[in-house]
């Protein structure tokens, strides 16, 4: 199973629209999800602190600032084909 994590923040509207976009694509496409905060996480706060909402599939950076639905789908199928 793929694993997707969103680095995001409280208060963050991006953010938000981003996970419920996550939420509603594993309802079709099953991966995991890993919300990371990034002010309780110095290290990706650094990292990402002007790019929120990031998401990562499987330690891969795919979107930054929001995430399109369908092309979010595709990497994941395409991803999750057998090698």
């Amino acid at each position: 199973m793929l694993n997707v994590t969103i680095y995001s923040k409280k208060d963050c509207h991006l953010c938000d629209i981003a996970k419920e976009t996550l939420l509603k694509i594993q309802q079709e496409l099953p991966f995991s999800l890993n919300e990371i905060d990034i002010e309780k996480d110095k290290a990706a706060f650094e990292k990402y602190k002007y790019l929120i909402p990031v998401i990562e599939i499987d330690g891969e950076k795919v979107f930054n600032y929001r995430v399109n639905e369908y092309e979010m789908k595709n990497i994941l199928r395409l991803k999750s084909q057998p090698r």
